[in-house]
């Protein structure tokens, strides 16, 4: 781990004294309040310029008893509004400790599974420059806080160019364990298609909700394989978009299929708000996720379905890690115990990239730990080539 960075509590009255990145905490951001310099003063809240603010976790909690009770501090109205929209996204770290502890726990776990499957979610692409979705920042929380409360002036840009993405530490590592046998597939939510950037194969994964990298026909049903992003082609304008019925997006790219006899359209495949999951790709990831007696699950707020069910469908005693930086639906499941109150899952509130270099460090020897470490620059390298490959891609 880095050498710890210190932070200030923002509770005006803390008692607790120092706070760094190596203790447990909670992180949230609100809406913009509008009070002035003398009523932000006057708060037991010193808020940060961007509507954010860091507490110890015993600070937090005092807070959100005192927008239930006034007790043990009495908070203005306004205050209580804007700790109860700080609230609903809060995000959470673990002691360091813990983390370590945990990460110890999940590496026996990973030694003794038989078929291990992982499942992630946008958390493990933010480092990548891409955004979440449910974050304290991500673009629902923030689409949902300007309906209620309008838009931020601090507002940060969500825009990301997709062929300049590279695989996170974390998607690294998720494909060495897989090449390792510690992981035999993988279930993603994600679109970003930086698992298999990573060197992850097309039979070792389930996109559950397509990849912005692929296009398929309406008419044959070939699949590409694309080193670009699929976007409506405005040279090829002349083929009409057609809107789903399902999601009102169009899916259409303005290409056509290069079947010999086909020359059908082409359409994208992702799956949108209304869309349905492809049958193919949801019974393929049900398969593994049946056949598995452990469940990692990275960087997902789980709160989507049918993806989200995957998480509860392994092999009895149910063995699931969860890692990301917020509650979920499924977090009771990682304290069931065995028959003799040993807890058979684990939960961790901390950063994806943080507990796989944990992980890694537990599962790889020293020197083989290094090289491979050693060796991500050079891959970065090999990413960037494959995105600037021959534009035909290929067909899949």
């Amino acid at each position: 781990m880095a050498q710890p960075t210190p932070l200030d509590c923002c509770l005006r009255k803390c008692i607790q004294g120092d706070l760094d990145t190596s203790m447990s905490r909670v992180e949230v951001r609100t809406f913009d309040s509008g009070a002035t310099d003398e009523e932000r003063q006057s708060m037991e809240v010193c808020w940060l310029e961007d509507n954010e603010a860091v507490f110890h976790d015993i600070c937090w909690k005092a807070l959100l008893d005192s927008v239930r009770s006034d007790n043990p501090f009495t908070l203005s109205r306004l205050e209580k509004e804007l700790l109860k929209e700080a609230a609903k996204s809060a995000e959470y770290c673990d002691s360091y400790q813990k983390v370590q502890y945990e990460c110890s726990r999940v590496a026996r776990m990973l030694k003794s599974a038989n078929y291990a499957v992982m499942f992630t979610g946008a958390g493990i692409s933010t480092s990548a420059g891409i955004g979440d979705f449910r974050g304290k920042a991500g673009k629902w929380t923030e689409r949902d806080r300007e309906r209620m409360h309008g838009a931020s002036k601090n507002k940060r840009s969500q825009g990301f160019v997709y062929e300049q993405l590279r695989p996170t530490y974390t998607h690294e590592a998720i494909y060495k364990l897989l090449q390792l046998g510690y992981i035999k597939y993988i279930i993603s939510q994600n679109t970003d298609s930086l698992h298999r950037l990573s060197g992850v194969p097309r039979d070792k994964i389930s996109e559950l909700h397509g990849n912005s990298f692929h296009e398929k026909c309406e008419k044959c049903g070939a699949r590409y394989e694309r080193p670009y992003a699929m976007r409506l082609s405005k040279k090829n304008s002349f083929l009409q978009p057609r809107i789903c019925v399902h999601c009102h997006f169009n899916h259409r790219t303005g290409r056509r299929c290069e079947r010999k006899g086909c020359d059908g359209l082409l359409i994208n495949t992702i799956i949108n708000f209304g869309d349905s999951l492809e049958k193919r790709v949801l019974s393929t990831a049900d398969e593994h996720a049946k056949k598995s007696d452990l469940i990692l699950c990275l960087g997902s707020s789980l709160r989507v379905i049918p993806a989200s069910d995957f998480v509860e469908k392994g092999q009895p005693p149910l063995r699931l890690v969860l890692c990301n930086r917020q509650p979920t639906p499924f977090d009771h499941l990682c304290y069931t115990v065995d028959e003799n109150e040993g807890r058979l899952g684990s939960r961790i509130f901390y950063d994806c990239d943080s507990v796989m270099h944990e992980l890694m460090k537990l599962l790889l020897l020293p020197d083989d730990l290094s090289e491979w470490e050693d060796g991500r620059e050079k891959r970065m390298e090999q990413y960037a080539a494959q995105r600037e490959m021959s534009k035909n891609g290929e067909c899949i």
